[in-house]
């Protein structure tokens, strides 16, 4: 197959607020050993993207420049090494970078199938949220069928992926969101309760069920601290991302009284093999959901790759519900 040796890509043309995302033309890539390269149809736009504009968050060393982990497209080339797929694929993947342009390269182990009777956009959702939620909510932090699992920000691409598999797995699912529109968007996804921040206190919501066996925390700061008041004993609070900073003053003594786990991960440095063990489990575990239907990407808006700026002002104004992908090809 042949394809063009430039592309148009959106770049950071300095750190800082979305109007410092500017279309440019870049070289395509080619694909390494143990790589493949996508013509990508749409791209998911996330919350690390914005940290890296805004230059907090740099990409690993060997990774692209251009912000954006995942996408969905037609496989174009192929690199030594690569078995189990071939050149016009369908697929979408998780990526180390680069996901804002025409074409991107990445580990053909980080790419899955499309689903069946899911189209490129819905499937450009997929791989940064179900990588993160399945890694963090059931192969570190084990949830299991009947325990009370607490998610923050039930309405975004991570919270309506968590609740969604929590609830098909059997969970019991509690949430917190900022509006009444947002709540009713959880509870149709399959939360059992969705607690209107601003309105209850999810402390009490949660100990007055027992307290939490898990709870999926992206906001830190002061939710730390009434995390662990919301754990029930034996309890675990996994931390995936500081929205409201990474500092709070904690008593260990009840993490150790309670026998409360604290940790937490982050899935763009792990290891290329880490992530490909991550992506099987989602093949074998997760993939025969999304072609049954019982689960779904849920869609919020869609911007041109030119107007990546917009979409990063309405992922920032937190009045989305779902996932915001750009149309690239």
């Amino acid at each position: 197959m042949t394809f063009p040796k430039t592309m148009r890509a959106v770049e950071i043309s300095q750190p800082g607020g979305p109007e410092v995302l500017r279309l440019t033309e870049r070289p395509v890539p080619v694909p390494a050993a143990g790589e493949i390269v996508i013509r990508l149809s749409y791209a998911g736009v996330n919350r690390p993207d914005a940290l890296q504009r805004a230059g907090a968050y740099a990409p690993p060393p060997s990774a692209s420049d251009l912000p954006g982990l995942e996408g969905a497209g037609e496989v174009v080339a192929i690199g030594a090494g690569v078995s189990g797929l071939s050149v016009g694929e369908r697929v979408c993947a998780l990526l180390p970078g680069g996901g804002y342009a025409e074409y991107v390269a990445t580990p053909a182990a980080h790419a899955l199938p499309v689903p069946a009777k899911m189209d490129l956009k819905a499937a450009a959702c997929l791989p940064e949220t179900f990588f993160t939620v399945w890694s963090n909510v059931f192969m570190r932090g084990g949830l299991k069928a009947g325990e009370r699992f607490l998610v923050h920000g039930g309405s975004s691409g991570i919270g309506t992926t968590a609740i969604q598999l929590a609830n098909v797995f059997g969970a019991r699912v509690f949430t917190t969101a900022g509006s009444a529109a947002k709540c009713a968007a959880c509870t149709a996804l399959g939360a059992e309760r969705a607690i209107n921040y601003h309105k209850e206190d999810f402390v009490e919501v949660l100990r007055a069920e027992g307290g939490a066996d898990l709870i999926l925390d992206m906001v830190g700061g002061s939710y730390i601290p009434r995390n662990i008041k919301a754990l029930a004993d034996d309890g675990r609070m996994m931390h995936i991302a500081f929205l409201s900073g990474p500092r709070a003053e904690v008593n260990f003594a009840q993490i150790m009284a309670r026998r409360l786990t604290v940790t937490g991960s982050t899935l763009r440095p792990q290891s290329d093999l880490a992530k490909a063990r991550i992506a099987e489990e989602l093949r074998a575990h997760v993939w025969p959901l999304l072609a049954a239907g019982r689960v779904a990407p849920v869609m919020d808006s869609e911007f041109p790759l030119a107007e990546a700026a917009a979409a990063h002002t309405r992922m920032e104004g937190s009045s989305h519900i779902g996932k915001i992908v750009l149309k690239v090809g």
